[in-house]
């Protein structure tokens, strides 16, 4: 029989890392992903003029990152399974701040887009370790509480890093963003040093190698409704992303809008998963989870379909906006119930591998359509054929298979 998360350590590790400061630091890690790509976006154009380049080639610089985040966690997982919690996230964020750092002066373009895999694959390890530690300290109606707190600062991270890129441009070039995020790198660890024990004890590891992870996986991938929603979330979120790398073109070259306007255009869409979220989480015990997904996913195509025909018709920001808030609020419906839905019932010892793959999936898909997007018609389109992708995909996949 498995034992129950809690089970896992002593309550007094808890207590030994000091519940806020645990809090803070998995809050932290978990928001890696957004401070990597989001603080950056303000400087997009910049960047371009700086290294000669043009807008897809700058937007690789995003999907090697997003990469990264998706290929790292497919390794992370696993890996804390069989070494413990500290010693792969302790190598995960000297890494990141290591590739950070380097970034800040990489002289071509094309180093950078190799630099930013590196940083992405690094920071991924504290995204996934984050949620399995929260696995290993807690269980029930606790776990769930701490996992609030956790979406809260997911929420918050994509408003704030914009908002403090665009700030941080007006008194420095581009590579001090990424000065920055070194700085954030260093503190995390030493914050895990101090503050973080292990959580996961020798005798519960993961034993079988890379034999059994693969066992794992090809499980996985044979079970019709995790394949679509894998499928589902990586999709729908592409089409986030799609508008996330393709923003800085469009509102700033193509609308004229300052770094610092972007960013809080940027910041008030991003309020829209914050709040659907919020929204998510007092319905759900009321609402089926399945239904709660459905409703995500017709925000995300209804904010779509808005945007292509106000892209069509030219009608500019007025239109645009809007459209634009109303993909990114479905996500706080979408990611959620979906990514609930594919983890229920999954055997404790390949939990993590399950939310390994579904990290690949969220940011692989992503990362591929970043590229596609840095003109109003070419952003609108591209989101628009994910939106409908994801809305088909999981119609067709999701529902149990006919006995």
């Amino acid at each position: 029989m498995a034992e129950s998360p809690a089970a896992a350590v002593p309550p007094r590790s808890a207590e030994r890392g000091g519940r806020i400061a645990v809090v803070l630091i998995l809050g932290t890690l978990s928001a890696l992903a957004p401070l990597s790509i989001d603080m950056y976006l303000p400087a997009l154009p910049r960047l371009t003029g700086d290294l000669s380049t043009g807008p897809a080639t700058a937007q690789l610089t995003l999907t090697a990152c997003v990469v990264g985040l998706s290929l790292g966690q497919a390794v992370a997982g696993p890996t804390s399974d069989a070494w413990g919690r500290r010693r792969p996230l302790l190598i995960g964020l000297a890494a990141y701040a290591l590739a950070s750092l380097v970034c800040a002066v990489a002289p071509t373009v094309q180093t950078l887009i190799a630099l930013r895999l590196v940083q992405g694959a690094a920071g991924a390890a504290g995204i996934v370790i984050a949620r399995a530690v929260v696995r290993d300290l807690y269980d029930g109606p606790e776990a769930a509480r701490f996992f609030s707190v956790l979406m809260l600062v997911n929420g918050l991270a994509p408003i704030a890093a914009p908002l403090l890129g665009g700030q941080l441009l007006r008194v420095v070039p581009w590579p001090g963003i990424f000065a920055v995020l070194t700085a954030i790198g260093v503190a995390l660890l030493l914050a895990v040093l101090a503050g973080l024990p292990e959580t996961l004890p020798p005798d519960r590891r993961a034993s079988g190698g890379l034999a059994a992870t693969l066992r794992a996986f090809r499980t996985l991938l044979a079970d019709r409704a995790f394949v679509g929603y894998c499928a589902t979330i990586g999709l729908s979120f592409a089409a986030l992303f799609t508008y996330i790398s393709g923003a800085p073109f469009v509102l700033e070259k193509g609308h004229g809008l300052s770094e610092q306007a972007f960013s809080l255009a940027f910041g008030v869409n991003s309020l829209g998963i914050l709040a659907t979220g919020a929204l998510n989480g007092r319905l759900v015990g009321r609402v089926p989870l399945g239904r709660l997904l459905a409703a995500g996913l017709a925000v995300v195509a209804a904010g779509a379909a808005l945007l292509l025909a106000a892209a069509l018709a030219g009608a500019g920001l007025p239109l645009m906006l809007p459209a634009l808030f109303l993909v990114a609020a479905g996500q706080g419906l979408v990611m959620p119930n979906a990514t609930a839905l594919a983890l229920s019932g999954r055997p404790q010892r390949i939990a993590g591998s399950a939310s390994a793959l579904l990290g690949v999936a969220q940011f692989a898909i992503g990362g591929l359509a970043a590229p596609l997007a840095h003109t109003d018609t070419s952003m609108a389109a591209t989101i628009a054929a994910l939106a409908a992708a994801a809305v088909l995909t999981s119609l067709l996949t999701t529902r149990p298979a006919p006995a």
